[in-house]
């Protein structure tokens, strides 16, 4: 049983790596694929506490240009107004986050058909937005004003519902905003490093007494796989986007989405 249990929790590591940054839902995928193959974590905390392996492929991918951001702050605006600029993006997140942390893990992470639906209506969304001719006011990251980081970050609490996706959010509406395909894709690479670290570690607090040793052995292992597949995603996914665009995730949402909600229907 044991073995069983290491094994997916191998698999969903996979998952959440490939899918973590791209607009298809992370949580929404692994908490389907895991209803489908019968695992179910102590307090719900795999779910979360794995994208921490997500978080560090980001900083291991972008370390030399958050360390030129962050030794050139004191003195160059750009810089500091960047660091400001994902700070209040963050916020709503934290907030929002606290406050219905007990809602989102005991009602929304229990209902498979709702995160199958939020995949297609999702799925939908993002193939209208690729679809709009929208001209950029901002072709990089660095370049969202802070009254736009803010809004953004509003946006990102709609992924609170799993099945809506955090990066797809954030990158629709940063696309809306006026954020080029490319620097939409950064910016929520950048904003997902304190939001999933907050959330790692504010949900390992509050399930401490529930997480056993068996717990923490498929925490470690989806951890660690989450790294490995989250790297190749992020490395791959800006020139892709530059290139072609969302309409590929929109697909793979949508019929993610249906397949799991015919199956749910039929009693799986």
């Amino acid at each position: 049983m044991a073995d069983q249990s290491l094994i997916a929790a191998a698999v969903l590591g996979i998952l959440e790596g490939l899918t973590e940054f791209i607009p298809v839902s992370s949580t929404g995928h692994i908490l389907l694929a895991g209803h489908f193959m019968g695992f179910e974590s102590a307090g719900r905390s795999f779910e979360v506490v794995i994208q921490l392996g997500a978080v560090l492929a980001v900083l291991s991918v972008y370390a030399a240009k958050l360390w030129q951001v962050f030794s050139t702050a004191h003195e160059d605006p750009k810089a500091f107004r960047f660091i400001v600029a994902v700070a209040l993006a963050f916020l709503p997140a934290v907030v929002i986050g606290v406050l219905a942390h007990g809602f989102i893990k005991s009602v929304l992470f229990e209902t498979p058909r709702l995160i199958a639906a939020m995949l297609v209506i999702g799925g939908v969304i993002l193939l209208w937005v690729d679809r709009l001719k929208l001209t950029p006011k901002y072709e990089d990251a660095m370049d969202v004003p802070l009254g736009v980081a803010l809004k953004i970050g509003f946006i990102q609490c709609l992924a609170m519902v799993p099945g809506t996706s955090r990066s797809g959010a954030t990158i629709v509406g940063a696309l809306l905003l006026g954020v080029s395909k490319r620097g939409a894709a950064e910016f929520s690479f950048f904003l997902s490093m304190p939001t999933m670290a907050a959330a790692f570690a504010y949900d390992l607090w509050k399930n401490r007494a529930v997480l056993d040793q068996g717990a923490l052995s498929e925490i470690a292992v989806g951890f660690v796989l989450a790294f490995i597949s989250a790297v190749l995603v992020v490395k791959w996914l800006l020139g892709y986007v530059s290139r072609h665009g969302y309409a590929l995730f929109g697909w793979w949402r949508i019929i993610i989405g249906s397949v799991a909600f015919t199956l749910l229907s039929l009693g799986f």
